[in-house]
């Protein structure tokens, strides 16, 4: 069959994290002229990398879950990922550490992919059959809501319940249904507990919903289908680090014909109103530098709050936006970057060190807006999977922290030397860490300021906006921009959220929504057949 084509669509994406990588390789793997716009000297935003005196770090993001994700992005130009990427599978999958109490005499559980093993982890760690057999049920409840999610909530711009709605039609006694599956109205906290009355094993259930950087208690029950995302796809390391991926993404997107420029800050979006349509729409970006650059759409891997607040400022769809819905950022962090010079054979690849009194502190981070005086840590200790990454024998350990966002009395500069203190000693009493502060031969630090510049993120906010919300919690703002044509948002603070798989697939979304929007579409063919 023959196939006429019309001009490609003149795309800008603004930033080259993940998402804006993914949505690059998506739309010019469909035909549309891209120019990607990075304002610091790296691509892939966050999944930076740190290299010092022998050591490697990735300083953002350490997990890779749900390749599919990413399999789906290369598939667009007919790639195959493995082509471009080597990853590995790591289980178990976390290794978590308990305080030792006067209870119970167990302090390290291991997580792992099958079900049926880890029921048996359970009821050794436990000494008792019933919380094996509510993480078996709550496994099942997870798996339900990961269909759900899949139908209803994936691989679409959704804004809100009613997007979900209008997926597949007319309201049917199967989507009530389904709707009812959700929970609604119920925490990720709540429904944990619901199946396991182990304090410990309930801790490390929760914190399935760190990937989002949100609280168990306040976020939505539909959160607990990311247990059976990551056990059913399992977690990969790509050799390399987590850094790869964007490199990886990179390669495809040059091929792909698609225009980088880095160094180059975008100031503002520009609009033109159409009258004879009643509308608004994006007519291209300027720069720092001054310089104009005009297009027929953009994609913004920019914070959703700030691409509204700072690119559009002063526009009437600005003040709408802010007014439209409460947008709380969701945490931040403090990143040790720790080069030792040894090991510790009792930590694997990703490891959790939780603290005594997760209420305790959630409710500092959350709702007190303070550092937790005892918090739980996540540990990655790579050189068991990638030798390279330190010398001979040593370990390029990354610990993260969970922290408030940015509050105005918040000075890290003066805050960070008694909490690395702090994150020290948690790591030295829970998980055994002797000696740690004399391993230390290198040493480096991300602080919440340090990411609210480095990435221009909203308040510091790791994960974007906060999940926060029994009912709506999950929803972010849509991808697809119903106030100004030609706008797509793409990152974690769109939907569907944080965490690297789901930034990868807000990026093909954000690119899919461009692509059928288009009037630059191929004609006769099916450009993206599902």
């Amino acid at each position: 069959m023959s196939v006429t084509k019309k001009p490609a669509c003149k795309v800008i994406v603004i930033g080259g994290g993940l998402a804006g990588l993914g949505s690059a390789c998506v739309l010019a793997a469909r035909g549309h002229s891209v120019t990607l716009l990075e304002k610091n000297d790296w691509l892939g935003g966050k999944a930076a990398e740190l290299s010092e005196q022998g050591y490697r770090f990735d300083m953002g993001p350490t997990i890779v879950t749900l390749p599919s994700v990413l399999r789906r992005i290369f598939a667009e130009a007919g790639r195959d990922m493995e082509d471009y990427l080597c990853m590995v599978p790591l289980d178990p999958q976390w290794r978590c550490f308990f305080e030792k109490d006067n209870t119970a005499d167990q302090t390290v559980l291991d997580l792992v992919a099958n079900v049926d093993s880890m029921v048996a982890n359970i009821d050794q760690f436990t000494g008792s059959p019933s919380d094996g057999a509510g993480y078996r049920k709550f496994m099942s409840i997870s798996e339900k809501l990961h269909g759900v999610s899949d139908r209803f909530f994936f691989w679409r711009s959704v804004g809100g319940l009613r997007d979900t709605m209008q997926v597949g039609g007319a309201f049917s006694a199967a989507v009530l249904s389904d709707v009812m599956a959700l929970r609604m109205g119920k925490s990720v906290a709540s429904v944990v507990r619901q199946h396991v009355s182990d304090t410990r094993v309930a801790q490390m259930m929760d914190h399935f919903t760190q990937y989002v950087g949100s609280s168990p208690y306040a976020s939505p029950a539909v959160l607990c289908g990311i247990a059976h995302m990551q056990t059913d796809e399992g977690i990969w390391y790509p050799i390399g680090g987590t850094r790869a991926v964007p490199e990886a993404l990179t390669k495809l997107a040059e091929e792909l014909g698609v225009t980088f420029r880095t160094g180059t800050d975008v100031m503002r979006i520009t609009t033109a109103s159409s009258h004879a349509a009643g509308s608004t729409r994006v007519t291209g970006v300027v720069t720092a530098s001054g310089e104009t650059i005009e297009c027929d759409a953009i994609v913004s891997n920019c914070d959703a709050v700030r691409t509204y607040r700072e690119l559009l400022d002063g526009t009437a769809e600005s003040a709408r936006f802010d007014k439209s819905r409460s947008h709380e950022p969701a945490c931040s962090g403090v990143v040790l970057y720790l080069g030792l010079n040894r090991r510790y054979s009792q930590l694997l690849h990703h490891n959790f060190v939780f603290s005594r009194d997760p209420e305790q502190e959630f409710d500092f981070i959350y709702n007190k807006g303070e550092p937790a005086p005892d918090p739980s840590a996540y540990v990655c200790a790579p050189a068991i999977s990638e030798p390279s990454v330190a010398p001979p024998g040593c370990e390029a350990l990354y610990v993260l922290v969970h922290t408030p966002y940015l509050r105005p009395n918040h000075n890290w500069h003066a805050m960070l030397p008694a909490y690395r203190e702090t994150i020290l000693d948690k790591l030295e009493s829970a998980a055994g860490m002797s000696g740690l502060r004399d391993a230390i031969v290198y040493e480096s630090a991300l602080t919440p300021e340090d990411i609210h510049h480095r990435y221009r993120v909203l308040n510091g906010a790791i994960y974007g906006l906060a999940s926060h919300g029994k009912y709506l919690g999950a929803f972010k703002p849509a991808n697809r921009r119903r106030d100004i044509a030609g706008l797509y948002l793409a990152g974690g603070a769109a939907h569907p959220g944080p965490g690297m798989p789901m930034v990868l697939m807000s990026g093909w979304i954000a690119a899919d929504s461009l692509d059928a929007d288009s009037p630059h579409q191929n004609v006769g063919a099916t450009v993206n057949p599902r």
